[in-house]
């Protein structure tokens, strides 16, 4: 099974409207659809992309964290090698949350695995802004 973006998914139009409404500086009613959508969410990649922006509006470091490992975990679920596109960018914000703890140890990890998936990036600007990212974390936790 392969895992495309449907723009007729009911998750993915909840998260493309918060994402709208983030852009509107909505940010309190961005969260509310973010978290209808994990609510509603019945399968592991709609519970990923969902997890994603629910730990995007976490008040605190330890609710991001916990999000974005629930978004990490639940991708890593998913057997579609097209998924591990987005794990060097799961795991830069795990291990993110990880340093911002003062948990250095917990953070090198999380770096160093998403680097094993770097291959997975494009060759663009997003995909070096993680390699990047990745690199630096671990430079900084060193």
């Amino acid at each position: 099974m392969s895992m495309q973006f449907d723009p007729e998914n009911n998750i993915v139009k909840l998260c493309a409207k918060g994402m709208e409404l983030e852009g509107e500086g909505k940010p309190m009613e961005a969260f509310e659809l973010f978290q209808r959508a994990w609510n509603e969410a019945s399968n592991d990649f709609e519970k990923f992309t969902s997890a994603h922006y629910v730990a995007r509006h976490q008040e605190n470091v330890s609710g991001k964290l916990a999000w974005d490992q629930i978004a990490l975990d639940v991708a890593l679920n998913l057997t579609d090698d097209s998924m591990k596109g987005v794990y060097p960018s799961l795991f830069l914000n795990v291990g993110k949350c990880h340093e911002d703890l003062g948990d250095f140890g917990e953070a090198h990890e999380n770096y160093r695995q998403g680097l094993s998936f770097i291959s997975f990036l494009p060759d663009d600007g997003y995909g070096k802004l993680i390699h990047n990212g990745l690199l630096n974390g671990i430079e900084r936790v060193k």
